[in-house]
């Protein structure tokens, strides 16, 4: 029988921002989103203050002043860190490790228990990553994905497992089974569980008590395997090597309107510098490139105006000097006067393995020379967190960056900024 562990890091944003900031171990922190907008994370003071996820952080200013909420600035830096120190350690102590998001990750437990109990090996994993990191884990265990993501989800609620919830008995899978609604199953959703609500099925159970053949006449293949894994029936395979993206996408809010072409353009080169390296450690060539930019929707007495032009390169490419040449060209043809902008982004798509595309014929190909060997250095200097060197066309003063007024210090990834210990 298979086994599975979903590992899972408890508020992880909070937690990241908690670790270097101990005199902050009880008090109640936000996260919030792009701009400062909304509440993207919360510490478990906070949650229990009964701080909503996604709420306009300027609708709790008063609850914020009332019991003492701390704000941060998304710090995506230290969170991809972190992030990455937690799945290594995961990787030592588990043959196979599927990384699913930023803050959980599956492993194959397949075995273990000949070796080490279940519930042992989870707790070995909370010291661990505890010991080593300083983040805070749960541990969720199961024949199968589905059943393990409800086994993390018991880990969390009830403190009395202590972190670790060991489903593979069939009966413990039932109890608990019978304690969650619907709505809380891996795939299942809001918007899924009202129609599977008006057939009676309202918890796990009901829905594991289905019949397979009907759900999937009536929903979906998808919902059919779902059904399986709730009765112990693995279906979802473990995904070691993530699959290769279709598209990346780089966009941002701007922290002030943009009125002049030279500041979008700024702010349009940034983005197409970072999507292409986002590109490269793909490992991949793009060939095609979209803008898009845009005002407010939210601002009825001003006037409205969004556009998107796409270009093609006559070669794949992962040269940053490439799209930031069409991003330019693509830029002038949607720009328009009399607008203020309030986002912008770009998209890179079409995507080829490196010496995978076959020009034509007659096409007139040409590549800058020793444009790998420069993109790898720009990439190791930029990565190392000893300096930064940039393109001109994304500017210096960056007047149109997204607001970020309560952005904790990188203390992971950039030498002036180590946390001090006196």
């Amino acid at each position: 029988m298979p086994v599975f562990a979903l590992v899972d890091c408890n508020n992880f944003y909070a937690s990241c921002e908690k670790l270097f900031r101990p005199d902050l171990k009880d008090t109640p922190i936000v996260v919030l989103s792009n701009n400062d907008g909304c509440v993207v994370a919360r510490s478990r003071e906070a949650k229990l203050l009964g701080i909503k996820m996604g709420v306009p952080v300027f609708q709790i200013k008063a609850e914020m002043q009332r019991h003492g909420i701390l704000a941060f600035s998304s710090n995506y830096a230290l969170y991809a860190d972190l992030s990455s120190r937690v799945m290594r350690t995961l990787e030592e102590m588990a043959p196979r490790v599927e990384v699913y998001s930023i803050d959980e990750a599956f492993l194959d437990l397949t075995g273990i228990e000949s070796a080490i109990s279940l519930v042992e090996f989870g707790q070995q994993v909370r010291e661990r990553i505890g010991h080593w990191i300083g983040i805070t884990v749960c541990v969720g265990i199961a024949p199968t994905k589905t059943l393990a993501k409800l086994a993390n989800h018991a880990a969390k609620k009830y403190l009395a497992t202590q972190g670790v919830v060991d489903l593979t008995n069939p009966d413990r899978q039932r109890r608990l089974l019978a304690l969650v609604p619907v709505d809380d199953v891996w795939g299942v959703g809001r918007r899924l569980s009202k129609r599977l609500n008006a057939l009676g099925i309202t918890t796990a159970l009901d829905l594991a008590n289905a019949s397979p053949r009907a759900i999937r006449d009536q929903f979906s293949v998808v919902l059919e395997r779902t059904v399986r894994e709730l009765n112990g029936e693995s279906c979802i395979e473990l995904e070691e090597i993530p699959p290769t993206k279709k598209q990346i996408v780089c966009s941002r809010s701007f922290g002030a309107k943009v009125t002049h072409f030279e500041l979008l353009r700024e702010a349009v080169c940034e983005y197409a510098t970072r999507a292409t390296e986002k590109l490269r450690k793909e490992q991949q060539q793009a060939k095609v490139l979209t803008v898009f930019i845009r005002t407010s929707p939210f601002k009825d007495n001003e006037p409205q105006y969004s556009n998107s032009a796409s270009g093609e390169l006559l070669i794949p490419s992962c040269d940053t000097r490439d799209f930031i040449e069409l991003a330019n060209h693509l830029l002038k043809r949607i720009w328009k006067d009399g607008f203020r902008y309030t986002k912008a982004g770009v998209m890179l798509s079409d995507f080829y393995d490196p010496g995978m595309f076959q020009p034509g014929l007659f096409d007139e190909v040409s590549t800058r020379s020793n444009s790998q060997q420069l993109m790898s250095v720009l990439d190791t200097i930029n990565q190392s967190g000893a300096g930064k060197v940039f393109f001109a066309g994304q500017g210096t003063k960056k007047d149109w960056s997204m607001k970020r007024e309560h952005l904790s210090p990188a203390y992971t990834t950039r030498w002036d900024q180590l946390p001090r210990v006196k």
